[in-house]
């Protein structure tokens, strides 16, 4: 049930994405459970048709874990220990600075708690340098025993949690835009299946040459633009690759041979 995006949808931000594929899979998994702390109209965490979870309302899914985001990370961590449940919470990618210690927890325990991060490109501009995710990208990939998703459109978007909600034994940031993106089908309509997202690594569009000149790698809300200039490499002659890289950690875990042929040595 999870949604399909076509090329004649038109762009859509992957945290908009994102809240589709949430409540897709909340029909289903009845266990999975979370919220936002103070931002579900804009990290679109929010389940459709459930009540706020409050006093006397213990049957309700969503829950308002108000702005702590330490807070809301440590209640996380308690309902993936108890069991029963799939825990998520969201917020804007530059706030995962204040939860912190409880994202290093999870992963220290190996507890599948789902981070929804979103507000994160260089297309964010409005709210100023204060709500702009510079180094937080990379010190969450740095980051031992956590998953860092950060999908191109909203194909992988919907794939990300996929991986997120079967992935038993570890966390998972999603990492998300606020501005729309292209779906990459509307760019070139042969690209890769948005399924190849679970190898963390993939090529999108590939060079009629077996071995490419040059590979262009990107993630996030940075692949359509990688597109692009495939296209005019390739109307130049230029033998280009372009290789989607939505996860460091599920490509590092891929065979070294899969590794070779996604990048090859030999293309400097």
């Amino acid at each position: 049930d999870l949604p399909q995006f076509a090329a004649e949808d038109g762009p859509i931000a992957t945290r908009a994405a994102s809240g589709k594929a949430l409540n897709a899979l909340a029909s289903r998994l009845p266990e999975l459970m979370g919220g936002s702390a103070d931002l579900a109209g804009s990290n679109k965490t929010d389940i459709d048709g459930e009540a706020d979870f409050n006093k006397g309302a213990y049957d309700a899914r969503n829950i308002r874990f108000g702005i702590r985001e330490h807070a809301m990370g440590t209640i996380l961590n308690g309902m993936a220990l108890h069991g029963g449940f799939i825990p998520y919470g969201g917020t804007f990618l530059i706030f995962s600075d204040y939860m912190r210690p409880s994202i290093r927890l999870a992963a220290l325990m190996g507890q599948r708690v789902i981070y929804v991060y979103t507000h994160d490109s260089v297309g964010l501009g409005e709210d100023g340098p204060t709500h702009q995710p510079i180094e937080h990208l990379a010190s969450l990939r740095a980051l031992p025993g956590l998953l860092v998703i950060r999908p191109a459109d909203a194909n992988e978007t919907s794939e990300a949690w996929r991986v997120a909600v079967q992935r038993p034994d570890a966390p998972t940031a999603l990492v998300l835009t606020r501005q729309k993106l292209p779906v990459l089908s509307s760019i070139v309509t042969d690209v890769a299946t948005a399924g190849e997202l679970a190898r963390g690594g993939y090529v999108l569009a590939d060079s009629p040459s077996s071995v490419p000149e040059i590979i262009l790698l990107a993630s996030g809300s940075e692949v359509h633009v990688a597109l692009q200039a495939w296209q005019r490499l390739t109307a130049d002659g230029v033998g280009a690759r372009v290789v989607s890289m939505p996860s460091w950690e599920l490509f590092e875990e891929q065979d070294g041979s899969y590794r070779d042929a996604v990048l090859p040595p030999s293309v400097e």
